[in-house]
Protein backbone atom coordinates (compact mmCIF):
# COMPACT_ATOMS: atom_id res chain seq x y z
CA UNK A 1 0.00 0.00 0.00
CA UNK A 2 1.42 3.52 -1.09
CA UNK A 3 2.85 4.97 1.93
CA UNK A 4 1.78 9.32 2.74
CA UNK A 5 -1.76 11.30 2.92
CA UNK A 6 -4.73 9.33 1.11
CA UNK A 7 -5.47 11.27 -2.15
CA UNK A 8 -9.13 11.38 -3.08
CA UNK A 9 -10.72 9.51 -5.85
CA UNK A 10 -13.85 10.33 -7.38
CA UNK A 11 -15.58 7.87 -9.26
CA UNK A 12 -18.56 9.40 -11.79
CA UNK A 13 -21.05 6.95 -13.52
CA UNK A 14 -21.74 8.97 -16.28
CA UNK A 15 -25.30 8.93 -18.45
CA UNK A 16 -27.42 8.10 -15.35
CA UNK A 17 -31.03 8.66 -17.09
CA UNK A 18 -30.10 7.18 -20.81
CA UNK A 19 -32.19 4.28 -20.20
CA UNK A 20 -34.16 2.07 -17.70
CA UNK A 21 -31.34 -0.80 -17.33
CA UNK A 22 -28.66 1.81 -17.45
CA UNK A 23 -30.40 3.57 -14.67
CA UNK A 24 -30.41 0.31 -12.86
CA UNK A 25 -26.98 -0.61 -12.62
CA UNK A 26 -25.61 2.53 -12.07
CA UNK A 27 -28.08 2.09 -8.64
CA UNK A 28 -26.66 -1.22 -7.95
CA UNK A 29 -23.00 -0.06 -8.06
CA UNK A 30 -24.20 2.72 -6.19
CA UNK A 31 -25.25 0.35 -3.26
CA UNK A 32 -22.48 -1.39 -3.56
CA UNK A 33 -20.36 1.79 -2.47
CA UNK A 34 -18.03 1.95 -5.60
CA UNK A 35 -19.16 5.08 -7.38
CA UNK A 36 -19.37 8.27 -5.69
CA UNK A 37 -21.61 10.17 -8.09
CA UNK A 38 -23.60 10.10 -11.19
CA UNK A 39 -24.50 12.80 -13.61
CA UNK A 40 -28.26 12.93 -15.05
CA UNK A 41 -29.24 13.20 -18.61
CA UNK A 42 -32.23 15.73 -18.36
CA UNK A 43 -33.66 15.53 -21.76
CA UNK A 44 -33.60 11.69 -22.11
CA UNK A 45 -37.01 10.35 -22.06
CA UNK A 46 -35.78 8.11 -19.11
CA UNK A 47 -34.61 10.81 -17.12
CA UNK A 48 -37.85 11.46 -14.76
CA UNK A 49 -38.15 7.90 -14.23
CA UNK A 50 -34.41 7.25 -13.05
CA UNK A 51 -34.42 10.04 -10.65
CA UNK A 52 -37.49 8.40 -9.50
CA UNK A 53 -35.44 5.18 -8.78
CA UNK A 54 -32.88 7.03 -7.30
CA UNK A 55 -34.96 8.89 -4.31
CA UNK A 56 -36.66 5.09 -3.46
CA UNK A 57 -33.23 3.66 -3.46
CA UNK A 58 -32.07 6.39 -0.78
CA UNK A 59 -30.04 8.55 -2.88
CA UNK A 60 -27.16 5.88 -2.78
CA UNK A 61 -24.78 8.77 -4.51
CA UNK A 62 -24.80 12.19 -5.06
CA UNK A 63 -26.41 13.27 -8.47
CA UNK A 64 -25.16 15.79 -10.68
CA UNK A 65 -25.62 16.92 -14.56
CA UNK A 66 -24.62 15.42 -17.66
CA UNK A 67 -25.22 18.15 -20.22
CA UNK A 68 -25.88 16.97 -23.73
CA UNK A 69 -26.07 18.35 -27.15
CA UNK A 70 -25.75 14.82 -29.05
CA UNK A 71 -28.26 12.54 -27.94
CA UNK A 72 -32.37 12.75 -28.05
CA UNK A 73 -34.49 15.53 -28.78
CA UNK A 74 -33.62 18.74 -26.61
CA UNK A 75 -35.21 20.37 -23.30
CA UNK A 76 -36.48 23.29 -25.75
CA UNK A 77 -38.74 23.17 -28.84
CA UNK A 78 -36.58 22.31 -31.55
CA UNK A 79 -37.71 25.02 -33.55
CA UNK A 80 -35.64 27.22 -31.20
CA UNK A 81 -32.69 25.15 -31.84
CA UNK A 82 -32.52 24.56 -35.30
CA UNK A 83 -28.19 24.71 -35.42
CA UNK A 84 -28.67 22.27 -32.89
CA UNK A 85 -31.25 19.52 -34.30
CA UNK A 86 -31.69 17.51 -37.45
CA UNK A 87 -34.85 17.03 -39.36
CA UNK A 88 -35.87 14.80 -36.86
CA UNK A 89 -36.23 17.48 -34.11
CA UNK A 90 -32.96 15.54 -32.56
CA UNK A 91 -30.09 16.70 -31.64
CA UNK A 92 -27.11 16.24 -34.47
CA UNK A 93 -25.32 12.92 -33.02
CA UNK A 94 -21.47 13.80 -32.40
CA UNK A 95 -20.03 13.01 -35.56
CA UNK A 96 -22.66 15.46 -37.57
CA UNK A 97 -21.99 17.82 -34.16
CA UNK A 98 -18.37 17.49 -34.93
CA UNK A 99 -18.93 18.26 -38.76
CA UNK A 100 -20.97 21.70 -37.99
CA UNK A 101 -18.78 22.92 -35.40
CA UNK A 102 -15.59 22.21 -37.70
CA UNK A 103 -17.85 24.51 -40.19
CA UNK A 104 -19.38 26.45 -37.90
CA UNK A 105 -22.71 26.13 -38.11
CA UNK A 106 -23.69 25.98 -34.31
CA UNK A 107 -24.75 28.85 -32.88
CA UNK A 108 -23.68 29.90 -29.37
CA UNK A 109 -26.89 31.80 -28.30
CA UNK A 110 -28.70 28.28 -28.69
CA UNK A 111 -26.57 26.94 -27.41
CA UNK A 112 -26.49 29.01 -24.36
CA UNK A 113 -30.40 29.19 -24.58
CA UNK A 114 -30.06 24.84 -23.98
CA UNK A 115 -28.35 24.82 -21.55
CA UNK A 116 -30.41 27.09 -19.20
CA UNK A 117 -33.12 25.06 -20.14
CA UNK A 118 -31.09 21.89 -19.23
CA UNK A 119 -30.14 23.80 -15.74
CA UNK A 120 -33.49 24.38 -14.78
CA UNK A 121 -35.15 21.04 -16.14
CA UNK A 122 -32.43 19.76 -13.46
CA UNK A 123 -33.74 21.78 -10.71
CA UNK A 124 -36.98 20.60 -11.33
CA UNK A 125 -36.60 16.49 -11.29
CA UNK A 126 -34.04 16.21 -8.41
CA UNK A 127 -35.32 19.56 -6.71
CA UNK A 128 -31.24 20.86 -5.66
CA UNK A 129 -28.58 21.77 -8.14
CA UNK A 130 -26.35 19.48 -9.33
CA UNK A 131 -23.02 18.67 -7.22
CA UNK A 132 -20.86 17.85 -10.39
CA UNK A 133 -21.18 18.42 -13.84
CA UNK A 134 -20.10 17.07 -16.56
CA UNK A 135 -20.72 17.07 -20.90
CA UNK A 136 -22.39 14.19 -22.79
CA UNK A 137 -19.08 12.97 -25.06
CA UNK A 138 -16.74 16.06 -23.57
CA UNK A 139 -17.99 18.45 -25.46
CA UNK A 140 -17.16 20.93 -23.75
CA UNK A 141 -14.06 20.86 -24.69
CA UNK A 142 -15.02 22.25 -28.03
CA UNK A 143 -15.29 25.76 -28.42
CA UNK A 144 -17.37 27.63 -27.46
CA UNK A 145 -19.16 24.99 -25.49
CA UNK A 146 -17.35 24.93 -22.43
CA UNK A 147 -17.09 29.05 -21.87
CA UNK A 148 -21.24 29.04 -22.44
CA UNK A 149 -21.31 26.45 -19.86
CA UNK A 150 -19.26 28.25 -17.23
CA UNK A 151 -21.32 31.55 -18.34
CA UNK A 152 -24.74 29.64 -17.63
CA UNK A 153 -23.60 28.29 -14.21
CA UNK A 154 -22.56 31.88 -13.25
CA UNK A 155 -25.83 33.65 -13.96
CA UNK A 156 -27.73 31.16 -12.20
CA UNK A 157 -25.82 30.93 -9.08
CA UNK A 158 -24.59 26.91 -9.69
CA UNK A 159 -20.92 26.03 -8.77
CA UNK A 160 -20.63 22.65 -8.94
CA UNK A 161 -17.39 20.69 -9.31
CA UNK A 162 -16.87 20.52 -13.13
CA UNK A 163 -15.22 17.98 -14.59
CA UNK A 164 -11.58 19.18 -16.25
CA UNK A 165 -10.83 16.37 -19.38
CA UNK A 166 -7.46 16.12 -19.15
CA UNK A 167 -4.66 13.38 -18.01
CA UNK A 168 -1.07 13.55 -17.65
CA UNK A 169 1.29 12.69 -20.84
CA UNK A 170 3.19 10.12 -19.24
CA UNK A 171 -0.86 8.10 -18.61
CA UNK A 172 -0.94 8.51 -22.11
CA UNK A 173 1.77 6.26 -22.39
CA UNK A 174 1.77 4.11 -20.13
CA UNK A 175 -2.56 3.18 -20.26
CA UNK A 176 -3.22 1.44 -23.54
CA UNK A 177 -6.36 2.15 -25.71
CA UNK A 178 -7.75 5.34 -27.80
CA UNK A 179 -4.91 6.93 -27.52
CA UNK A 180 -5.27 9.17 -30.36
CA UNK A 181 -8.74 9.94 -29.06
CA UNK A 182 -7.63 10.69 -25.39
CA UNK A 183 -4.80 12.74 -27.12
CA UNK A 184 -6.96 15.49 -28.87
CA UNK A 185 -9.54 15.40 -26.37
CA UNK A 186 -6.40 15.98 -23.56
CA UNK A 187 -5.28 19.24 -26.02
CA UNK A 188 -8.71 20.61 -26.38
CA UNK A 189 -9.22 19.98 -22.74
CA UNK A 190 -6.29 21.65 -21.23
CA UNK A 191 -7.10 24.27 -22.75
CA UNK A 192 -10.29 24.68 -21.26
CA UNK A 193 -9.19 23.66 -17.79
CA UNK A 194 -7.13 27.15 -17.94
CA UNK A 195 -10.48 29.00 -18.79
CA UNK A 196 -11.89 26.77 -15.71
CA UNK A 197 -8.74 27.89 -13.19
CA UNK A 198 -9.94 31.22 -14.29
CA UNK A 199 -13.85 30.83 -13.37
CA UNK A 200 -12.56 29.27 -10.36
CA UNK A 201 -14.98 26.20 -10.94
CA UNK A 202 -13.97 23.45 -8.17
CA UNK A 203 -12.90 20.18 -10.20
CA UNK A 204 -10.52 17.39 -10.35
CA UNK A 205 -6.70 17.26 -10.94
CA UNK A 206 -7.09 14.69 -13.44
CA UNK A 207 -9.28 12.18 -15.28
CA UNK A 208 -9.03 8.53 -15.64
CA UNK A 209 -11.17 6.06 -17.94
CA UNK A 210 -11.43 7.27 -21.13
CA UNK A 211 -11.37 4.67 -23.64
CA UNK A 212 -12.65 1.85 -26.52
CA UNK A 213 -14.97 -0.96 -25.30
CA UNK A 214 -12.29 -3.66 -26.40
CA UNK A 215 -10.00 -1.85 -23.85
CA UNK A 216 -13.04 -2.91 -20.36
CA UNK A 217 -12.39 -6.07 -21.00
CA UNK A 218 -8.71 -6.65 -19.99
CA UNK A 219 -9.31 -7.81 -16.33
CA UNK A 220 -6.81 -4.98 -14.83
CA UNK A 221 -8.65 -2.00 -17.02
CA UNK A 222 -9.16 -0.24 -13.78
CA UNK A 223 -6.40 -0.88 -11.86
CA UNK A 224 -4.01 0.13 -14.04
CA UNK A 225 -5.46 3.76 -14.41
CA UNK A 226 -5.25 3.78 -10.92
CA UNK A 227 -1.49 2.46 -10.50
CA UNK A 228 -1.19 5.31 -13.68
CA UNK A 229 -2.58 8.28 -11.77
CA UNK A 230 -1.19 10.66 -10.04
CA UNK A 231 -2.38 13.97 -8.28
CA UNK A 232 -4.32 14.50 -5.21
CA UNK A 233 -7.96 14.48 -6.92
CA UNK A 234 -8.43 12.15 -9.72
CA UNK A 235 -11.85 11.68 -11.31
CA UNK A 236 -12.37 8.02 -12.59
CA UNK A 237 -15.22 8.17 -15.44
CA UNK A 238 -17.15 5.07 -15.72
CA UNK A 239 -20.13 3.72 -17.69
CA UNK A 240 -21.92 1.00 -15.60
CA UNK A 241 -25.00 -0.58 -16.31
CA UNK A 242 -26.81 -3.63 -17.58
CA UNK A 243 -27.84 -4.66 -21.02
CA UNK A 244 -29.85 -1.96 -22.38
CA UNK A 245 -31.85 -2.43 -25.50
CA UNK A 246 -33.47 0.75 -25.25
CA UNK A 247 -29.89 2.16 -25.90
CA UNK A 248 -30.30 0.74 -29.36
CA UNK A 249 -30.18 3.89 -32.49
CA UNK A 250 -29.72 6.46 -29.68
CA UNK A 251 -26.05 5.52 -28.04
CA UNK A 252 -24.70 2.87 -29.85
CA UNK A 253 -25.55 -0.04 -32.99
CA UNK A 254 -26.13 -3.66 -32.56
CA UNK A 255 -22.96 -5.59 -32.31
CA UNK A 256 -20.40 -2.07 -31.46
CA UNK A 257 -19.64 -3.41 -27.68
CA UNK A 258 -21.29 0.01 -26.18
CA UNK A 259 -24.25 -2.17 -24.73
CA UNK A 260 -21.81 -4.35 -23.53
CA UNK A 261 -19.58 -2.41 -22.34
CA UNK A 262 -21.57 -1.06 -19.75
CA UNK A 263 -22.06 -4.73 -18.35
CA UNK A 264 -18.31 -5.31 -18.08
CA UNK A 265 -17.41 -1.89 -16.23
CA UNK A 266 -20.93 -2.72 -14.21
CA UNK A 267 -19.07 -6.19 -13.15
CA UNK A 268 -15.52 -4.88 -12.90
CA UNK A 269 -16.64 -2.33 -9.93
CA UNK A 270 -18.29 -4.98 -8.21
CA UNK A 271 -15.37 -7.21 -7.79
CA UNK A 272 -13.49 -6.75 -4.38
CA UNK A 273 -10.29 -6.08 -6.58
CA UNK A 274 -11.97 -2.82 -7.54
CA UNK A 275 -11.44 -1.23 -3.92
CA UNK A 276 -8.09 -3.19 -3.67
CA UNK A 277 -6.76 -0.95 -6.25
CA UNK A 278 -8.60 1.90 -4.77
CA UNK A 279 -6.54 1.51 -1.57
CA UNK A 280 -3.32 0.06 -3.09
CA UNK A 281 -2.91 3.18 -5.40
CA UNK A 282 -3.45 5.25 -1.81
CA UNK A 283 -7.15 6.57 -2.36
CA UNK A 284 -10.17 7.13 -0.14
CA UNK A 285 -13.31 7.15 -2.47
CA UNK A 286 -14.85 10.80 -1.84
CA UNK A 287 -17.82 12.56 -3.00
CA UNK A 288 -18.53 15.75 -4.77
CA UNK A 289 -19.10 17.93 -2.06
CA UNK A 290 -16.87 16.56 -0.05
CA UNK A 291 -14.26 18.14 -2.81
CA UNK A 292 -15.94 21.67 -2.12
CA UNK A 293 -14.32 24.50 -0.68
CA UNK A 294 -16.40 25.21 2.43
CA UNK A 295 -18.12 28.23 1.40
CA UNK A 296 -19.60 26.41 -1.90
CA UNK A 297 -21.23 23.75 0.30
CA UNK A 298 -24.76 25.65 0.67
CA UNK A 299 -25.47 24.43 -2.69
CA UNK A 300 -25.86 21.12 -1.83
CA UNK A 301 -29.11 19.81 -1.01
Amino acid sequence: MMDGPRRHLLVTADDFGMGPATSEGILDAAECRVITSSVLLVNSPNAATAVQSWRQRGCPMELGWHPNLTLDAPVLPAVRVPSLTGPDGNFWPLHAFLRRWLIGRLRAEEIELELEAQLERFRELTWQDPTIVNTHQHVAVFPPVGQILFDVLQQNDCRPLVRKVRERWSTLVRVPGARIKRLLLNGLGRRLAAVQDARQFPCNDWLAGITDPQWVRRPDFFASWLRASTGNVVELMCHPGHWDDTLVGRDCRLGDGLQQRRVDELRMLQLPEFLDAVHEAGFTLAGPSQLMPRDLRHAIA
